[in-house]
């Protein structure tokens, strides 16, 4: 009797260890999909808050004014940090980078002094630019606001598709990774269905029948969640050893989220799955099990 026990054992074994193991990978390869959407979205903030806009002022407004109006844009929630390049800087600047000295043919100093603004990233869209142009040429020590609109509108479409892309394939692959749950589920208990029959036939109720491979798909999902984290934690650190840039744009809290929601995306699965196929068996004729 125990020699049948153990065989039978070694029998599922093997079925749980697969249904571990697929789960876990797809798990790992939605969690790559979101990975790249979370530092997606970290790049596309880092180039949207390094585009430079210029506010160039009029001539005859002071150091001091400049300066004060610099310091009210920077009280702004938009303003991400801005910078008074007085008229002095600007030659300075000027000679530096173009290595000219204009001087031989004027007497004055032909540039004017500015403000070198750069705004958070979720006031990068057209509208909420527009508005704080508005707001800033209003200001009578304003002469003009420049920026490279091209480059903001492509920033925004480039992640915006960025996104649909990612989020089209997370769908697709959720259905692939539920479907899979659902196959590898159906193969662990199929060799099981007799043992439900049985304990039906000795009277026990449905719900303490199912209560243990419930159990048992909670305890695989939650392993699976746990491998599937692991091999996300380590390809992440393998490409920060191997590529340092990509520190800057880690996203710990976000991270720290999806590493969370794959764990909980394993159970739940893997038990909804469970639930359903067990209901399935249990609902079968005899005749029908073979």
């Amino acid at each position: 009797m125990a020699t049948g026990r153990n065989k039978a054992k070694k029998r599922f074994k093997p079925s749980h260890i697969y249904s571990i193991i697929s789960t876990a990978l797809v798990l790992f390869v939605v969690g790559i999909l979101f990975l790249l959407l979370i530092h997606g979205r970290k790049l596309s903030d880092y180039i949207k808050e390094n585009i430079s806009f210029t506010i160039i002022l009029k001539n005859g407004v002071s150091d001091d004014a400049g300066k004060k109006l610099c310091a009210e844009i920077m009280a702004q929630p938009w303003a991400k940090s801005a910078e008074y390049i007085s008229k002095d800087d600007a030659e300075k600047i000027y000679i530096n980078e173009f290595n000219d000295d204009y001087h031989d043919m004027l007497n004055e100093n032909p540039l004017f002094a500015s403000i070198d603004l750069k705004i958070n990233a979720g006031f990068s869209l057209p509208d909420s630019i527009t508005a704080i142009q508005t707001r800033i040429q209003a200001n009578p020590s304003v002469q003009e606001f420049y920026y490279e609109s091209k480059l903001v509108e492509l920033a925004n479409k480039n992640f915006r598709t960025f996104s649909y892309i990612i989020i089209a394939l997370s769908l697709l692959l959720g259905f692939v990774s539920y479907t899979l749950i659902d196959s590898t589920t159906r193969l662990a208990m199929y060799s099981q269905r007799f043992l439900l029959r049985s304990m039906q036939l000795v009277g026990a109720t449905n719900a303490f029948i199912r209560k243990p491979f419930l159990i048992r798909a909670l305890f695989n999902g939650l392993i699976s969640g746990l491998i599937a984290v692991t091999l996300l934690f380590t390809l992440l650190n393998f490409l920060i050893s191997v590529l340092p840039d990509l520190k800057a744009l880690q996203d710990f809290n976000g991270t720290i989220l999806l590493f969370l929601l794959i764990i909980a995306f394993g159970i739940l699965f893997t038990a909804l799955s469970s639930f359903v196929v067990s209901n399935k068996y249990l609902r079968m004729h005899l005749d029908e099990l073979y």
